[in-house]
């Protein structure tokens, strides 16, 4: 089976060695994204929500370029700095998301990317 690379303008570009998704027959593997605005490539700000929402963007970008949508996504994998954020968290994906929602976990974490507070990966599957 082949793979396909995902990649568009509308999310921030990969700044490693990887690609913003990989698609595999149906199922698309979404890479992490943090709270890069596309166009400067720079952190959205130091709000947490404001952070959250850029992440839910940039992920929403990139499930439209590999033809589906956030509600296409059946794991979620959501990073946080500080899980006191957790309940913040609910309230901003219940924007992005209708039920069912998806399988998910939300981990606390030491450290992530440019000291972003958030970031999220996923896998979306195409039906």
């Amino acid at each position: 089976m082949s793979k396909t690379i995902i990649n568009t303008s509308k999310a921030p570009q990969a700044i490693g060695t990887y690609s913003q998704a990989v698609k595999v027959g149906s199922t698309v593997y979404l890479s992490g994204q943090i709270p890069l605005v596309p166009e400067s490539m720079e952190m959205v700000g130091d709000d947490f929500a404001a952070q959250a929402q850029q992440v839910f963007s940039n992920l929403s970008a990139v499930c439209t370029a590999a033809g589906g949508s956030l509600n296409d996504m059946v794991k979620v994998n959501i990073f946080l700095t500080d899980l006191s954020n957790f309940v913040q968290v609910n309230e901003i994906m219940s924007q992005h998301f209708s039920e069912p929602y998806p399988a998910r976990a939300a981990v606390q974490v030491s450290r992530l990317p440019k000291d972003a507070q958030i970031e999220i990966d996923g896998v979306m599957e195409l039906f």
